[in-house]
């Protein structure tokens, strides 16, 4: 039977269960302020100030024809930021109530494009990334580097850091590795894209790559995500092996959060009963990232096979479902690659998917007309 005392601690917990929710609400309120077209710097700057000044970080994304203030956090909840549909140059408030914000679709209708270079991910560009799963030597990657260019490949891919299931593999160049790479990227044009592991090491890797690939190891390495979300590089996010869509995109917020918007998702496998592949691509997370988020989206269709035969038919499939690019494996010689041969391919085969991916490109594009 139940005690005055038993109704008091019940009271207790209950009061403080819905304060504690509030808080965390409160924590994770994100609301977006869409300014005029007219909006002038000194009332966009003006929203920024008042923003901060009741404790929210504001994020500012100039769009193509609009500007938007991102309000994120904020220790007073909401309500006070209503108040900015009054102000001078703001159009109108939206709560974001998704438990990712700057991810969000919502917080941006329009695409991310992220600009590497001359290359534009995210444009409608279909951008293949290539190359070898590990730098090895000058000779290995210059050799690649060329066959890349050749093909169309737009990036060069080549690991110089090397997390393995083994301690007893092959662990990569390390910075021996990025120098060759920056040296590849000198000879051929293409920029580079490398896999940083430890957070440690953020400035050593943003010395010579282009774009930090995390891999999906470290998806949810939190202090490396929040590290390199100050890096004003861009960032390419693997989805681990047991990774939810939402926890890539929860993922992904650890960065755009820090400042870093120039993110890239990539589908790259997920583990489930299937052995005839060393993973199973999710060709369907394509079209519902495209729909939960404005962030481009490629395949890694070599982790997700580990077999060179089926990157090719995933590759078209990853241009036909609306991927933005995807990133392969080559190697000049795959049978004595240090690691990943299995799942590269040889130069021939990177020429065929090229001109398959071309031939697609163009059926894809084509207008048809329909008499009349």
């Amino acid at each position: 039977m139940a005690t005055a005392a038993d109704s008091t601690v019940a009271i207790f917990v209950d009061a403080f269960s819905v304060r504690n929710r509030k808080r965390q609400e409160k924590e994770n309120d994100l609301m977006i302020i869409v300014m005029k077209r007219n909006a002038t710097e000194t009332q966009i700057d003006h929203v920024v100030r008042w923003v901060e000044s009741i404790g929210y970080r504001a994020h500012r994304s100039n769009g193509t024809e609009q500007t938007v203030v991102k309000a994120v956090g904020g220790e007073r909840g909401g309500e006070e930021l209503k108040y900015l549909a009054a102000l001078s140059g703001v159009e109108k408030v939206v709560p974001i109530r998704k438990p990712y914000k700057l991810t969000s679709r919502e917080a941006k209708e329009e695409d991310t494009v992220v600009h590497v270079g001359d290359v534009r991910i995210g444009s409608g560009e279909f951008v293949v990334m290539a190359g070898p799963c590990s730098v090895e030597s000058e000779e290995q990657l210059l050799e690649s580097a060329y066959i890349v260019r050749k093909g169309g490949g737009r990036i060069l891919r080549g690991g110089a850091f090397k997390p393995r299931t083994s301690p007893y593999s092959f662990q990569g160049m390390e910075e021996d590795g990025l120098k060759l790479l920056a040296k590849a990227r000198e000879k051929t044009g293409l920029p580079v894209v490398t896999e940083i592991v430890n957070p440690e090491d953020l400035d050593l890797v943003e010395a010579y790559t282009d774009i930090l690939q995390v891999g999906a190891r470290n998806v949810q390495n939190f202090a490396l995500l929040k590290k390199i979300g100050r890096s004003r590089k861009p960032v390419l996010l693997k989805r681990g092996m047991m990774t939810t869509i939402e926890e890539l995109l929860m993922s992904a917020e650890y960065i755009l959060s820090a400042g870093n918007d120039q993110v890239i998702l990539c589908e790259r496998g997920i583990r489930t009963f299937e052995t005839a592949t060393r993973n199973t691509l999710d060709i369907s997370a394509v079209p519902v990232l495209k729909e939960l988020t404005h962030l481009p989206v490629i395949i890694d269709p070599s982790h997700a096979t580990g077999h060179w035969k089926y990157v090719i038919p995933l590759s078209r499939a990853a241009l036909a479902v609306g991927a933005d690019g995807v990133i392969v494996e080559m190697h000049p010689q795959p049978e004595k690659a240090f690691c990943d041969g299995a799942q590269s391919l040889t130069p021939e085969k990177f020429y065929e998917l090229m001109e398959e991916l071309k031939t697609m490109e163009y059926v894809l594009n084509m207008t048809t007309k329909v008499p009349a």
